[in-house]
């Protein structure tokens, strides 16, 4: 079979077969091959055992071809088992697409189940296949069977009287975080909040507007356990976060916020607009600008490793009212892969925090060898490059006096300027 139909001329004709019967289609008919090779020609002609037409492209008879294979006791299947022989085994395409259709419908039994037992709810689920957001956050067919399930478990629980968002994760999954943000299972739940609710399904997706729509269906989030560090908030009067803030800018100290207190004031309330605001990866950072600058540090903010649901939720915010944003972080492939998570949520630039940085500040560095996965920075396409050729990590600590030397105390807001006319 191999000296027959497995030379590199034919092979050609064996794709072409190959590809019909994936299709479902038979191995018959002819197929045409433009601009032919004189040794794709002689092939053919040994095979059919007579010459061939002249001209540019060469047509073969499949049903001959399955003749000649079939005659010589080669191949008793005929052309199609001769492929199936040198190829291996041929998935039918069409085959799998009905196999893969009934596996959707399955998965889809409990929201079927679900709709059809409450009836409030088949608006949504008919946006839900209108969309396609069902198979955007499921793999495969397999996948989508556990999320459709879970799915339906959420949801008939809606609307709860006053449960924490973390409770009913768990009782209907199992999985207390499986309600989190940038969950697939959030995500397609929350479009049913709204829809019970009575708003449309997508909605806007901001901290408030997620917030309402769980509120509207009896559901609160837990607020509590997701924090940021900050400094030099100016706040407000107006908000209890917002008087907290200012009384521990007058005294200098930093402040832990919670995603409670971020999702309960207007972005206002934090006392910055259209101003530059820096962040740094760790603690040790707010806590030096803290002793040096006191109640005159402009606003810091720290991610203390990957940014928390409450530091991207405090960003989101200040960058709705116009504040832009410089960060820092550690040298390393960790250091990279927490900066690019961060510019998925907002803009900024760096703040010493460029090849060129590092290599200033490598001359300081004892130890310090870089280990991990390596990762290309999003802001800055040599940086890698370099952290690769020198092997050393540099965190904050290390370049600490320079960033703290970069937070120089502007004049305070907090007061009224006087103006004479004069």
């Amino acid at each position: 079979m191999r000296r027959l139909l497995g030379g590199e001329e034919l092979a050609w004709l064996v794709d072409r077969v190959r590809r019909r019967l994936e299709r479902g289609d038979p191995a018959s008919g002819s197929a045409t091959l433009a601009g032919a090779s004189p040794e794709q020609r002689r092939a053919v002609e040994r095979l059919l055992g007579r010459r061939g037409r002249t001209g540019g492209s060469l047509t073969v008879s499949l049903d001959e071809v399955d003749q000649v294979l079939r005659r010589s006791g080669a191949a008793p299947d005929g052309l199609a088992g001769a492929v199936q022989l040198l190829v291996g085994e041929i998935v039918d395409r069409s085959e799998r697409a009905v196999a893969e259709a009934r596996q959707w419908a399955l998965a889809l039994t409990p929201l079927d189940e679900l709709t059809a037992r409450r009836p409030e709810l088949r608006e949504w689920r008919e946006w839900l296949d209108s969309t396609g957001l069902l198979r955007r956050c499921a793999t495969d067919a397999t996948a989508a069977q556990k999320l459709c399930g879970d799915l339906a478990r959420v949801v008939d629980r809606l609307p709860a009287g006053d449960l924490a968002l973390g409770r009913l994760a768990a009782d209907a999954t199992g999985d207390a975080h499986a309600l989190d943000d940038g969950r697939p299972l959030a995500t397609l739940a929350l479009s049913a909040a709204r829809g019970l609710a009575g708003s449309a399904p997508a909605g806007s997706g901001s901290v408030w507007e997620k917030r309402v729509a769980w509120s509207a269906v009896g559901v609160h989030r837990d607020e509590l356990s997701s924090t940021v560090l900050t400094l030099g908030l100016p706040g407000g009067p107006d908000s209890t976060a917002g008087r907290i803030l200012a009384l521990a800018r007058a005294a200098g100290d930093p402040v832990v916020l919670t995603l409670r207190q971020i999702d309960r004031i207007e972005p206002d309330a934090f006392g910055v607009r259209q101003a530059l605001v820096r962040i740094c990866e760790n603690p040790i950072v707010v806590a030096s600008a803290a002793d040096r600058w006191g109640p005159d540090c402009p606003p810091l903010i720290c991610l203390s490793g990957h940014p928390s649901t409450a530091a991207r939720n405090l960003l989101a915010m200040l960058s709705g009212v116009g504040v832009e944003f410089a960060y820092h972080g550690d040298f390393d492939w960790g250091g990279i892969r927490i900066a690019n998570a961060l510019a998925q949520h907002i803009d900024w630039r760096p703040w010493r925090f460029t090849s060129a940085d590092y290599l200033n500040a490598l001359p300081r560095v004892v130890g310090g060898t870089l280990s991990g996965r390596p990762g290309e920075a999003v802001w800055d396409s040599e940086l890698a490059g370099t952290l690769r050729r020198h092997g050393v990590r540099v965190e904050e600590e290390l370049v600490l006096d320079e960033l703290i030397g970069d937070l120089v105390p502007r004049l305070d807001t907090r007061q009224p300027t006087e103006v004479s006319d004069g």
